[in-house]
């Protein structure tokens, strides 16, 4: 702004003192002992302050000292605040120092709450307010001016009181809802760190089926093609090798597809029905028993079944060359129930790779979906894998 020639800066009123009040409250804040000091200061500040201006010039003596008294006992109002009150009360009976009393019986129920030493201490306050000194003043009172006196005297003690305690309330209110942003942001945590675990399960299941079965008869075909005498055995073994890779590549390329999708585009997900087909290509003897199964199932459910024969035959190919296995789906009692069973080894287990995740998986994939798993070892020296899940309507 400019006026004939004359500049003045342009001022932001109210930035600075709201700043430094920022800056006060948080030093305050910082400095506990700094911040009780200064409360002290004001305190016995306002309580002097309130004696000098209404005592009498021909105030006696020692109403004069013990309402100095009084002001001075309110510098042990945060040790000692049941003593403070009782110090307080002379000055305030004999005296002039009603504010102090009052400071006084405000801080004892901040700090003690509704307890017995706070109600002493408002008892003697309306006493103090009620009673007059000297006693032939109060005897020339009539009852209506007792009736206010008792009234005010009420009033006198219970203002501290209601005070400190709102103040109490307060600070209780707000330490709960520390308490609770503090538990809502654990449970955030919690839940995104359960989130994060349960999908990355999911996708690890997802990456183990797969992966594993396909890959398992890559390399048996690859122990086939070893043993291949003619140039036939040799093509047709690489021709499924090459089929079975293609196969994988597909599937890796879908699942990596739905992983880099922004929408909510689920994982491959095969169904019970392609059951056959699987059985076609596992390249295991197997006895596939089917009784009173719908042609449509929960989506879940029929995936879930799936993998579980897969698994199973997966693990026979690995782990019992050349056993036959049976394959029994069923419906029965409103649950879809899998069991796959092998023979006896009729080999030495090939030395493939196995990290025991996927009969893991399955019973995670049943636990998901309330269902039981079971897997264990036969009395004949084979292998039985059973699951049950639920159907709902």
């Amino acid at each position: 702004m400019s006026t004939q020639g004359l500049s003045i800066p342009a001022l932001r009123v109210g930035t600075r003192p709201r700043a430094l009040l920022a800056a006060m409250s948080g030093t305050f804040r910082d400095r506990p002992s700094l911040s009780s000091l200064l409360l002290t200061t004001v305190a016995i500040g306002i309580a002097v302050l309130d004696v000098w201006l209404v005592i009498p010039e021909d105030a006696p003596t020692y109403s004069l000292v013990l309402s100095s008294i009084a002001c001075a006992a309110l510098a042990c109002r945060r040790r000692l605040p049941f003593l403070t009150v009782l110090a307080t009360i002379p000055g305030f009976f004999v005296g002039w120092s009603q504010i102090a009393a009052m400071i006084a019986l405000g801080f004892l129920a901040y700090r003690k709450g509704m307890r017995w030493q706070t109600w002493v201490g408002a008892g003697l306050v309306v006493a103090c307010r009620f009673v007059l000194w000297p006693w032939p003043d109060m005897l020339a009172l009539d009852w209506r001016q007792h009736v206010l006196d008792f009234i005010y005297g009420l009033v006198v003690a219970g203002m501290p009181v209601v005070l400190a305690l709102l103040i109490l309330a307060r600070k209780d209110l707000s330490h709960r809802l520390a308490e609770l942003d503090a538990s809502r942001d654990r449970e955030r945590r919690m839940h995104a760190r359960a989130v994060r675990a349960d999908e990355r399960a999911r996708l690890a299941r997802e990456m183990h089926d797969v992966v594993s079965h396909e890959v398992t008869l890559i390399a048996m075909q690859a122990n086939t093609l070893e043993c291949a005498r003619t140039p036939e055995e040799v093509n047709a073994t690489a021709g499924t090798i090459r089929q079975l890779s293609t196969r994988t590549l597909e599937e890796l390329r879908s699942l990596v597809g739905v992983l880099r999708s922004t929408t909510d585009e689920e994982l491959p997900a095969p169904r019970l029905t392609e059951l056959g087909e699987l059985i076609r290509d596992v390249d295991v003897p197997v006895r596939l028993k089917v009784d009173n199964v719908p042609e449509t199932l929960p989506s879940q459910v029929s995936t879930a079944a799936f993998r579980t024969v897969q698994e199973a035959l997966t693990n026979v190919h690995k782990h019992a060359p050349g056993a036959a296995a049976t394959v029994q789906v069923s419906v029965e009692g409103g649950a879809l129930h899998v069991a796959v069973r092998n023979d006896r080894p009729c080999q030495p287990s090939r030395a493939l790779p196995s990290g025991g995740h996927g009969l893991a998986g399955l019973a995670e994939r049943a636990l998901r979906l309330d269902g039981t798993f079971h897997a264990r070892s036969t009395d004949d020296g084979g292998f039985e894998v059973r699951a049950d899940y639920p159907l709902r309507a």
